[in-house]
């Protein structure tokens, strides 16, 4: 009987396959890199707004209380929900840019403009939450507003149209919110 080889060597004779898949091209999207680099950070800025104020309204959505709390528990939900969506919509776009978009926690605190308030009592008013999320919605509306113009110098049609439809958004947030405290 035979021995059978068993060698790790590859035979002398074979070719050798590729060392490695080709790499993916660069980004050439018509925007220079310096510009896509530019309304890319300011889209990070505007995702740890927009992910700060998200989890602020969910929290405000779990724990109102008092005489508006059925209302308020559904406006919140709403808000809440809809912000959640477009989360993605942001982090997808600095992905599209050609960079990573931020994701934990330590990100998000490093990069919003948005206080983090201390958490509340037993007893806080429903009125301290809605004035929160009135000041959480117009500091996304001022980040959107600068990212927007970082946006347009660059040539960013598609960067522009999601700012816009976020700011249209936080704009109406903010408007509905503030009314319930005139």
């Amino acid at each position: 009987m035979a021995k059978a080889k068993n060698s790790s060597k590859p035979d002398a004779g074979k070719k050798k396959l590729a060392a490695s898949a080709p790499s993916a091209p660069g980004i050439d999207i018509g925007i220079k890199d310096a510009d896509r680099k530019k309304v890319a950070d300011g889209l990070s800025h505007f995702l740890a707004d927009a992910y700060t104020l998200y989890l602020k309204t969910h929290n405000f959505h779990w724990n109102v209380t008092g005489s508006m709390f059925n209302s308020l528990h559904t406006m919140f939900e709403a808000q809440y929900t809809e912000q959640w969506t477009a989360l993605d919509e942001i982090a997808e776009r600095i992905r599209a840019l050609g960079f990573n978009a931020p994701g934990s926690y330590r990100e998000f605190v490093a990069l919003t403009s948005i206080a983090e308030e201390p958490g509340l009592t037993d007893s806080a008013d429903w009125r301290e939450m809605v004035r929160q999320l009135v000041q959480g919605n117009e500091a996304v509306c001022r980040t959107a507003r600068r990212v927007l113009e970082q946006a347009e110098k660059a040539g960013d049609a598609p960067s522009e149209d999601l700012l816009t439809q976020r700011l249209q958004t936080h704009e109406k947030y903010a408007w509905m919110l503030r009314s319930l405290l005139q």
